[in-house]
């Protein structure tokens, strides 16, 4: 079991460069990759995002990509001449326009983008790869180190509020079975004080509201699926593949018979244990949200 929430750096010199990266993810019930490349780097995108892929499902996570230059990367700076023209040619138009004194300067044309170039510019973007890729992976490695951590807190915590559903379902399957006799002794009582002491305790009419009554108040099917539900969770904390949406589905699926069972069981002793019950699953499912 993992958490969503977790930081990773990672970084590889080369030839003169190097990469860093820097990942950063927090809760999301999906799968949201925010990239940020330098302008060199920006065709590698799609298999930056891949990698990412193949070990985050789930999560909003922040890349931040940079390429720094060495001092022994022997990067030579060259002018783009035709794009240096167009850009003084416009300046000048825009001054005239404007009715500005001085004319345009070298340096303002230097400024524009694009116009000052390193040769590293004008390499191919797939030459950078194994060092993106490299610092991809490192910057990974710590980021799901730091949230499979976060996540055996997790776990723990779900764990110890699912025992403490189980306790109380126990404890409301050993209460389901006094509500039908305690129904009978009221309905006796009720007879008796209504003076309809002609009415025996094995009156069929007697015998059929009490049947009627045990039937609208059974519970078992709903307790038997907590079980189940129970169970699966406990699969949820084996399994090597994410489980956030799993977890998600029970906490809901348990919340739908914990329902039932306060809707069905007309008991206050069981009505106190589905109130209490309810609290600590909206807690589970508060903590599920951050489970990759």
């Amino acid at each position: 079991m993992k958490s969503m929430t977790g930081y990773g750096r990672g970084e590889c010199a080369r030839d003169g460069f190097k990469v860093t990266v820097e990942l950063s993810s927090v809760n999301r019930k999906s799968g949201e990759i925010t990239l940020n490349l330098p302008r060199d780097l920006e065709p590698l995108e799609a298999q930056v995002r891949d990698e990412i892929n193949k070990r985050i499902s789930r999560g909003r996570l922040n890349v931040r990509v940079a390429l720094h230059e060495g001092a022994d990367a022997g990067v030579t700076a060259q002018v783009n001449t035709a794009l240096a023209k167009a850009y003084a040619a416009e300046l000048a138009k825009l001054a005239t326009e404007l009715n500005l004194s001085g004319g345009v300067r070298l340096s303002d044309v230097l400024r524009a983008p694009g116009v000052l170039e390193a040769d590293a510019e004008k390499s191919d973007a797939e030459s950078f790869w194994p060092a993106v890729q490299a610092a991809v992976q490192q910057a990974l490695d710590a980021l799901v180190k730091m949230r499979e951590r976060e996540g055996e807190h997790l776990a723990a915590d779900l764990a110890a509020r699912i025992e403490l559903i189980r306790s109380a379902a126990t404890r409301i399957g050993v209460q389901a079975p006094l509500v039908q006799v305690q129904f009978r002794a009221r309905l006796l009582e009720r007879i008796k004080q209504a003076g309809l002491e002609g009415i025996a305790a094995d009156d069929e009419r007697m015998l059929k509201e009490v049947v009627l009554f045990a039937d609208r108040s059974d519970i078992t099917e709903e307790l038997t699926r907590l079980a189940s539900h129970f169970k699966q969770f406990a699969d949820c904390g084996k399994a090597k593949e994410p489980v956030g949406r799993t977890l998600d589905f029970l906490s809901q699926e348990m919340n739908r018979e914990v329902n039932t069972i306060g809707s069905k069981a007309q008991d206050a002793v069981i009505s106190r244990e589905v109130v209490q019950v309810k609290a600590e699953l909206e807690r589970f499912r508060e903590q599920v949200q951050n489970v990759e």
